[in-house]
C-alpha cells in the first residue's frame, strides 16, 4: 500500500477519535462536565496512536512523500470530512450550504498544498 494512502487511513482514523473526544459530550447533556472532559480524554488516548505513525509515514524525513505543511493541510481535510459524518449520522445536524462552501475551499487548499509535492524532499 502507499505510504500516501497509508498515511491519509492513519489520519482518518486519528480523526474519528478526535471528532468524537471534541464532540460527542455535547449530545450527552447529562453528563457532568468533568465526566465529560474525562471521558472525552479516555476517547482521546487513542487518536495519538493512529496519529503520530501517520505524521512519521507521511513526512519526508522519514521516507515519506509529504512535507509538514503539507500533513496538516491533508488532517484538516480529513478532520472536515470526518467531522461531516459525525455531524449528519451522530449529531443529527444539517449543515447549511455555507459549511458546505466552507468545507470546499479546505479541500480546495489540499490541492493547492500538493502542487510541487515531488520537489518536497529536495
Amino acid at each position: 500500500m502507499p505510504r500516501a494512502l497509508q498515511t491519509v487511513l492513519l489520519l482518518l482514523a486519528s480523526n474519528t477519535f478526535m471528532t468524537f473526544a471534541w464532540y460527542y459530550h455535547v449530545q450527552k447533556r447529562h453528563w457532568p462536565l468533568l465526566a465529560a472532559i474525562g471521558i472525552s480524554w479516555l476517547i482521546a488516548l487513542p487518536e495519538y496512536l493512529f496519529q503520530v505513525p501517520a505524521n512519521r509515514l507521511g513526512h519526508v524525513a522519514f521516507g515519506g512523500p509529504f512535507t509538514l505543511p503539507q500533513l496538516k493541510v491533508i488532517q484538516e481535510a480529513v478532520t472536515l470530512g470526518v467531522f461531516l459524518v459525525f455531524t449528519i449520522w451522530i449529531a443529527h445536524e444539517r449543515p447549511r450550504w455555507t459549511d458546505a462552501a466552507a468545507f470546499m475551499l479546505i479541500f480546495a487548499a489540499v490541492g493547492v498544498a500538493m502542487w510541487g509535492r515531488a520537489e518536497a524532499g529536495a
